[in-house]
Protein backbone atom coordinates (compact mmCIF):
# COMPACT_ATOMS: atom_id res chain seq x y z
CA UNK A 1 0.00 0.00 0.00
CA UNK A 2 1.18 3.13 -0.86
CA UNK A 3 1.74 6.12 1.76
CA UNK A 4 -0.03 8.51 -0.48
CA UNK A 5 -3.38 6.09 0.11
CA UNK A 6 -2.89 6.63 3.98
CA UNK A 7 -5.77 8.13 5.68
CA UNK A 8 -4.86 8.82 9.24
CA UNK A 9 -7.73 7.67 11.68
CA UNK A 10 -9.52 9.91 14.24
CA UNK A 11 -9.83 8.38 17.80
CA UNK A 12 -13.84 6.97 18.30
CA UNK A 13 -13.71 5.86 21.48
CA UNK A 14 -12.16 3.69 24.41
CA UNK A 15 -13.30 0.38 25.89
CA UNK A 16 -13.00 -0.01 29.69
CA UNK A 17 -14.37 -3.35 31.03
CA UNK A 18 -16.30 -2.87 34.33
CA UNK A 19 -16.92 -5.40 36.70
CA UNK A 20 -20.79 -3.64 36.72
CA UNK A 21 -22.77 -0.87 34.89
CA UNK A 22 -24.32 0.27 38.49
CA UNK A 23 -20.62 0.48 40.05
CA UNK A 24 -19.38 2.23 37.46
CA UNK A 25 -22.34 4.32 36.95
CA UNK A 26 -21.51 5.77 40.39
CA UNK A 27 -17.61 6.48 40.47
CA UNK A 28 -18.21 8.44 36.77
CA UNK A 29 -20.52 11.09 38.12
CA UNK A 30 -18.73 11.16 41.22
CA UNK A 31 -16.13 11.90 39.01
CA UNK A 32 -18.21 14.87 37.26
CA UNK A 33 -19.13 12.37 33.93
CA UNK A 34 -22.79 12.82 32.63
CA UNK A 35 -23.37 8.89 31.61
CA UNK A 36 -25.92 7.38 29.41
CA UNK A 37 -28.53 5.80 30.32
CA UNK A 38 -27.49 1.52 29.48
CA UNK A 39 -27.61 0.03 26.72
CA UNK A 40 -27.57 -4.12 25.90
CA UNK A 41 -25.61 -5.36 23.07
CA UNK A 42 -27.14 -8.16 21.07
CA UNK A 43 -24.52 -10.48 22.27
CA UNK A 44 -24.53 -11.02 25.98
CA UNK A 45 -22.23 -7.65 27.01
CA UNK A 46 -23.76 -3.64 28.15
CA UNK A 47 -22.57 -0.50 28.53
CA UNK A 48 -23.26 3.12 30.09
CA UNK A 49 -21.39 5.30 27.63
CA UNK A 50 -19.54 8.91 28.70
CA UNK A 51 -20.08 11.23 25.70
CA UNK A 52 -18.36 14.19 24.77
CA UNK A 53 -18.11 17.40 22.44
CA UNK A 54 -15.12 16.35 20.61
CA UNK A 55 -17.37 13.58 19.46
CA UNK A 56 -14.91 10.81 21.51
CA UNK A 57 -16.68 9.03 23.42
CA UNK A 58 -15.76 6.09 26.76
CA UNK A 59 -17.70 2.54 26.98
CA UNK A 60 -17.77 1.07 30.29
CA UNK A 61 -18.53 -2.39 29.33
CA UNK A 62 -20.09 -5.06 31.45
CA UNK A 63 -21.02 -8.76 31.17
CA UNK A 64 -25.05 -9.05 31.01
CA UNK A 65 -25.25 -12.63 29.99
CA UNK A 66 -22.53 -14.78 30.47
CA UNK A 67 -24.15 -17.93 28.61
CA UNK A 68 -24.57 -15.44 25.78
CA UNK A 69 -21.10 -14.07 25.73
CA UNK A 70 -20.13 -17.59 26.04
CA UNK A 71 -21.91 -18.37 22.57
CA UNK A 72 -20.59 -15.23 21.24
CA UNK A 73 -17.39 -16.11 21.61
CA UNK A 74 -17.71 -20.29 20.48
CA UNK A 75 -19.64 -18.37 17.15
CA UNK A 76 -16.25 -16.02 16.19
CA UNK A 77 -17.26 -12.86 17.89
CA UNK A 78 -13.86 -11.39 18.65
CA UNK A 79 -15.21 -8.34 20.56
CA UNK A 80 -16.64 -10.73 23.17
CA UNK A 81 -13.34 -13.75 22.84
CA UNK A 82 -11.30 -11.08 23.81
CA UNK A 83 -13.34 -9.27 26.24
CA UNK A 84 -13.61 -12.46 28.09
CA UNK A 85 -9.61 -13.09 27.45
CA UNK A 86 -9.37 -9.97 29.20
CA UNK A 87 -11.13 -10.35 32.30
CA UNK A 88 -9.62 -13.81 32.41
CA UNK A 89 -6.09 -12.44 32.55
CA UNK A 90 -6.84 -9.11 34.46
CA UNK A 91 -9.75 -9.73 36.33
CA UNK A 92 -13.03 -7.24 35.51
CA UNK A 93 -11.14 -3.36 35.37
CA UNK A 94 -9.25 -1.85 33.15
CA UNK A 95 -8.77 -0.35 29.37
CA UNK A 96 -8.73 -3.44 27.17
CA UNK A 97 -9.37 -1.48 23.46
CA UNK A 98 -8.84 1.19 21.56
CA UNK A 99 -11.46 2.30 18.72
CA UNK A 100 -10.92 4.23 15.83
CA UNK A 101 -13.21 5.98 13.27
CA UNK A 102 -13.54 4.56 9.68
CA UNK A 103 -15.50 5.25 6.48
CA UNK A 104 -14.67 1.45 5.56
CA UNK A 105 -14.31 -1.35 8.11
CA UNK A 106 -14.49 -3.70 5.20
CA UNK A 107 -11.31 -1.99 3.75
CA UNK A 108 -9.66 -2.21 7.01
CA UNK A 109 -10.67 -5.69 7.78
CA UNK A 110 -8.80 -6.75 3.90
CA UNK A 111 -5.93 -3.97 5.24
CA UNK A 112 -5.65 -5.86 8.66
CA UNK A 113 -5.56 -9.28 7.35
CA UNK A 114 -2.80 -7.86 4.51
CA UNK A 115 -0.26 -6.64 6.73
CA UNK A 116 -0.80 -9.83 9.52
CA UNK A 117 -2.36 -8.06 12.55
CA UNK A 118 -6.02 -9.03 12.10
CA UNK A 119 -7.39 -9.62 14.99
CA UNK A 120 -10.51 -12.12 13.72
CA UNK A 121 -14.04 -11.58 11.98
CA UNK A 122 -15.37 -8.22 11.15
CA UNK A 123 -18.65 -8.26 12.96
CA UNK A 124 -21.46 -6.38 12.37
CA UNK A 125 -24.67 -5.53 14.87
CA UNK A 126 -26.89 -3.30 15.84
CA UNK A 127 -28.21 -1.60 19.46
CA UNK A 128 -30.68 0.87 20.43
CA UNK A 129 -29.58 3.75 22.45
CA UNK A 130 -31.73 6.66 24.83
CA UNK A 131 -31.60 9.48 24.81
CA UNK A 132 -31.89 11.81 28.02
CA UNK A 133 -34.87 13.46 26.30
CA UNK A 134 -36.77 10.11 25.79
CA UNK A 135 -35.99 9.35 22.04
CA UNK A 136 -34.97 6.47 20.91
CA UNK A 137 -32.47 5.48 18.01
CA UNK A 138 -30.84 2.05 16.70
CA UNK A 139 -26.96 2.37 15.80
CA UNK A 140 -25.32 -0.33 13.43
CA UNK A 141 -21.84 -0.84 13.32
CA UNK A 142 -19.15 -2.80 11.58
CA UNK A 143 -16.37 -3.60 13.37
CA UNK A 144 -12.49 -4.56 11.99
CA UNK A 145 -10.04 -5.71 14.48
CA UNK A 146 -6.23 -5.19 14.38
CA UNK A 147 -4.22 -7.36 16.95
CA UNK A 148 -0.63 -8.89 18.26
CA UNK A 149 -0.30 -12.29 19.46
CA UNK A 150 2.60 -11.11 21.62
CA UNK A 151 -0.32 -8.69 23.46
CA UNK A 152 -3.40 -10.81 24.76
CA UNK A 153 -4.08 -8.20 27.23
CA UNK A 154 -5.04 -5.11 24.71
CA UNK A 155 -6.45 -4.95 20.82
CA UNK A 156 -7.58 -2.28 18.68
CA UNK A 157 -10.39 -2.12 15.94
CA UNK A 158 -11.78 0.46 13.49
CA UNK A 159 -16.00 1.14 13.64
CA UNK A 160 -17.70 2.02 11.19
CA UNK A 161 -21.65 3.59 11.75
CA UNK A 162 -23.91 2.03 9.25
CA UNK A 163 -26.60 4.17 10.77
CA UNK A 164 -25.46 6.54 13.25
CA UNK A 165 -27.37 6.98 16.38
CA UNK A 166 -29.11 9.60 17.18
CA UNK A 167 -26.45 12.78 17.06
CA UNK A 168 -28.28 15.60 19.22
CA UNK A 169 -26.90 14.58 22.68
CA UNK A 170 -25.66 17.87 23.90
CA UNK A 171 -26.82 17.24 27.42
CA UNK A 172 -25.20 13.91 27.43
CA UNK A 173 -22.12 15.73 26.61
CA UNK A 174 -22.13 18.49 29.26
CA UNK A 175 -20.20 17.06 32.15
CA UNK A 176 -19.89 18.74 36.05
CA UNK A 177 -16.56 18.24 36.08
CA UNK A 178 -15.60 20.34 32.50
CA UNK A 179 -14.37 17.56 30.20
CA UNK A 180 -14.47 18.25 26.64
CA UNK A 181 -12.71 15.42 25.40
CA UNK A 182 -9.78 12.94 25.20
CA UNK A 183 -6.46 14.19 24.39
CA UNK A 184 -4.32 11.35 25.02
CA UNK A 185 -4.49 7.37 25.55
CA UNK A 186 -1.65 5.57 27.47
CA UNK A 187 -0.34 2.18 27.01
CA UNK A 188 2.19 0.91 28.65
CA UNK A 189 5.30 -1.57 27.30
CA UNK A 190 8.97 -2.65 28.15
CA UNK A 191 9.73 -1.90 24.73
CA UNK A 192 7.47 0.54 23.24
CA UNK A 193 8.61 0.43 20.02
CA UNK A 194 8.14 -3.07 19.60
CA UNK A 195 4.49 -2.41 18.73
CA UNK A 196 4.94 0.57 16.50
CA UNK A 197 4.23 -1.39 13.52
CA UNK A 198 1.00 -2.62 14.74
CA UNK A 199 -0.13 1.10 16.28
CA UNK A 200 1.07 2.47 12.65
CA UNK A 201 -1.74 0.05 10.72
CA UNK A 202 -4.48 0.29 13.34
CA UNK A 203 -3.99 4.04 13.04
CA UNK A 204 -3.27 4.22 9.04
CA UNK A 205 -0.76 6.74 10.30
CA UNK A 206 3.25 6.19 9.15
CA UNK A 207 4.74 9.35 11.61
CA UNK A 208 6.06 7.96 14.70
CA UNK A 209 7.74 10.51 17.22
CA UNK A 210 10.35 7.89 19.58
CA UNK A 211 11.54 9.33 22.77
CA UNK A 212 13.52 8.67 26.06
CA UNK A 213 10.25 7.12 27.64
CA UNK A 214 8.16 5.37 24.78
CA UNK A 215 6.78 6.76 21.80
CA UNK A 216 3.68 8.81 20.40
CA UNK A 217 1.50 8.53 17.66
CA UNK A 218 -1.14 10.74 16.57
CA UNK A 219 -4.70 9.93 15.30
CA UNK A 220 -6.14 13.04 13.82
CA UNK A 221 -8.18 13.98 17.64
CA UNK A 222 -5.89 12.26 19.79
CA UNK A 223 -2.57 11.16 20.71
CA UNK A 224 -1.90 7.41 21.60
CA UNK A 225 1.19 6.90 23.94
CA UNK A 226 2.96 4.28 24.62
CA UNK A 227 5.03 4.71 27.48
CA UNK A 228 8.05 2.47 29.31
CA UNK A 229 8.13 1.71 33.52
CA UNK A 230 10.31 5.13 33.65
CA UNK A 231 7.69 6.90 31.60
CA UNK A 232 5.20 6.00 33.67
CA UNK A 233 6.68 7.13 36.72
CA UNK A 234 7.73 10.61 34.95
CA UNK A 235 4.57 11.54 33.66
CA UNK A 236 2.23 9.95 36.68
CA UNK A 237 3.88 9.05 39.18
CA UNK A 238 3.10 5.03 38.75
CA UNK A 239 5.43 2.38 38.98
CA UNK A 240 4.23 -0.44 36.89
CA UNK A 241 6.66 -3.83 36.60
CA UNK A 242 9.25 -3.50 33.93
CA UNK A 243 9.76 -7.10 33.00
CA UNK A 244 5.70 -7.04 32.07
CA UNK A 245 5.71 -7.66 28.19
CA UNK A 246 2.91 -6.21 25.81
CA UNK A 247 0.97 -3.30 25.47
CA UNK A 248 -1.77 -2.75 28.68
CA UNK A 249 -3.76 0.13 28.60
CA UNK A 250 -3.03 2.50 31.63
CA UNK A 251 -4.18 6.25 31.45
CA UNK A 252 -6.97 8.29 29.46
CA UNK A 253 -6.45 11.67 29.94
CA UNK A 254 -8.77 14.55 29.33
CA UNK A 255 -8.89 17.78 28.20
CA UNK A 256 -11.13 20.08 30.25
CA UNK A 257 -12.19 23.69 29.86
CA UNK A 258 -11.08 25.40 33.23
CA UNK A 259 -8.95 23.03 35.73
CA UNK A 260 -9.95 25.20 38.52
CA UNK A 261 -13.88 23.91 37.95
CA UNK A 262 -12.07 20.18 37.83
CA UNK A 263 -10.72 20.69 40.96
CA UNK A 264 -13.49 22.46 42.66
CA UNK A 265 -16.13 19.40 41.88
CA UNK A 266 -13.51 17.13 43.35
CA UNK A 267 -13.11 18.60 46.39
CA UNK A 268 -16.80 18.70 46.51
CA UNK A 269 -17.14 15.06 46.10
CA UNK A 270 -14.22 14.37 48.19
CA UNK A 271 -12.07 12.51 45.27
CA UNK A 272 -8.48 11.79 45.71
CA UNK A 273 -5.89 13.37 43.49
CA UNK A 274 -2.61 14.34 42.80
CA UNK A 275 -0.69 17.13 40.57
CA UNK A 276 2.29 16.53 37.98
CA UNK A 277 2.92 18.63 35.06
CA UNK A 278 -0.06 20.73 35.00
CA UNK A 279 -2.50 17.85 35.30
CA UNK A 280 -4.88 16.39 37.86
CA UNK A 281 -4.49 12.60 38.18
CA UNK A 282 -7.03 10.33 40.10
CA UNK A 283 -5.69 7.10 40.43
CA UNK A 284 -7.74 3.51 39.84
CA UNK A 285 -10.87 2.88 41.65
CA UNK A 286 -13.25 -0.04 41.14
CA UNK A 287 -15.49 1.44 38.36
CA UNK A 288 -12.51 3.22 36.91
CA UNK A 289 -10.13 0.84 36.23
CA UNK A 290 -7.34 3.23 34.95
CA UNK A 291 -5.60 6.21 35.77
CA UNK A 292 -7.64 9.61 34.50
CA UNK A 293 -6.00 12.79 34.26
CA UNK A 294 -7.53 16.21 33.82
CA UNK A 295 -5.34 18.40 31.89
CA UNK A 296 -4.43 20.09 28.57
Amino acid sequence: MSLSKRTTRPLDHLVLPVDALEQARRRLNDLGFTVAEDARHPFGTENACVFFSDSTYLEPLAVASREECEAAALDGNAFVARDQAFRFRQGPQGLSAIVLGTEDAASDHMRFRAHGISGGDMLEFSRPMRLPDGREGLGSFRLAFAADLRSPDFFLFSCQRVRALPSERGALERHDNGVLGISEVVLSETNPTDFQYLLQEAVDEREVEAHSFGMDIETTNAKISVLSAAGMEAFFGRSVRSAERGLRGRAVVFRVADLEVTRAHFARNDIEFSEMGGRLIVPEMPGQGVIFAFGA
